[in-house]
């Protein structure tokens, strides 16, 4: 496979996308809408089946309280026989000192097929400080489970940095939580001092988190971790970042803020794919948060001969008569 044959954008006006291929042989997709109000999943037999995939709203958020404003950045998990959405929410959309109020939430299906069954609010992830929290993810390895989240620590400038820690459950954290990641380089404080939306990929003998930095503007773009798969992930110094960038805005292909990705991988299952959210823009009328055309996007991973990712360039609108 050279190259996907897909449309691109893939889906329009979904932004910190997630597809996830289960063991049934669908792909499952969910994202946050423009409106921040609910969330929606799909499923599909293909990766270009999801854009025509009917959206079924699975939760929808609070008249007042948390969870009552700002639904951001759903993902969903299959964790022990159950199916699992990670999300972010506030009970206001107001800002105090620049940040808004986000902390993260789970919610549960028992259900073989998450489109169907009953969702149960799990209630809020709780972590060491009652702060600006959002853009969960989790993964296993080697036996145990971890959480990688973004918050904002009262003691360090900016607003988010990444943590991780070990999971008691898929709704609670456990033993010490973390600083793996905060902003350093003068490509991840463009506007705001942002680590955000991590996402894991095993592969090559390392453990490699992608995340994202910088406003959401033309600024935002993607950072990289990397760690042995036999060090201590709980180790601060187990992870090393790149000093530059691995994917970044392309004015040659008219693509700008590209970020808060997930992996997935082709229907053969041989190939890693790359999911992001980008617009086809750079100017933006007000603030960047609530222009709806950040758009889902997907392309192929490649890979260097060390056995790091090779992320490429964001590649061009492409509209195919055909796509599949």
């Amino acid at each position: 496979m050279s190259e996907l044959k897909l449309n691109n954008p893939l889906i329009e006006q979904r932004a910190d996308p997630w597809i996830y291929k289960h063991t049934d042989g669908y792909y499952y997709f969910t994202a946050s809408v423009p409106e921040y109000d609910r969330i929606e999943l799909r499923r599909a037999r293909t990766i270009a089946g999801l854009a025509e995939a009917e959206a079924k709203t699975i939760w929808v958020k609070h008249e007042t309280g948390w969870m009552s404003a700002n639904i951001w950045a759903p993902e969903i998990h299959y964790i022990d026989g159950k199916w699992y959405v990670y999300y972010a929410a506030a009970h206001t959309s107001e800002t105090r000192d620049g940040l808004f109020d986000h902390r993260m939430f789970v919610i549960e299906n028992e259900a073989a097929n998450p489109l169907e069954g009953e969702w149960v609010e799990k209630g809020q992830v709780v972590t060491k400080w009652e702060s600006f929290a959002l853009d969960a993810t989790t993964f296993e390895h080697r036996g145990t489970r971890y959480y990688v989240w973004a918050q904002k620590d009262p003691g360090i400038p900016g607003n988010s940095n990444l943590y991780i820690s070990e999971m008691e459950n898929p709704w609670t954290l456990k033993g010490d939580q973390v600083l793996i990641s905060k902003p350093e380089y003068d490509w991840e404080k463009q506007g705001y001092l942002v680590n955000e939306g991590a996402a894991i990929l095993k592969r090559n003998g390392r453990i490699f988190m992608t995340y994202s930095a910088s406003a959401t503007d033309h600024n935002y773009c993607m950072g990289l971790l990397t760690a042995d798969e036999s060090s201590d992930l709980l180790n601060p110094n187990s992870w090393s970042k790149s000093p530059k960038p691995v994917f970044t805005t392309s004015e040659a292909n008219g693509q700008y803020g590209p970020g808060h990705n997930s992996f997935t991988v082709s229907e053969d299952g041989t190939q890693d794919i790359l999911v992001y959210h980008a617009r086809s823009y750079k100017e933006i009328e007000g603030d960047p948060l609530y222009d709806p055309n950040r758009h889902t996007r997907v392309q192929l991973i490649r890979w260097h001969e060390d056995g790091t990712p090779d992320f490429g360039v964001p590649r061009p609108d492409t509209k195919l008569v055909n796509a599949d």
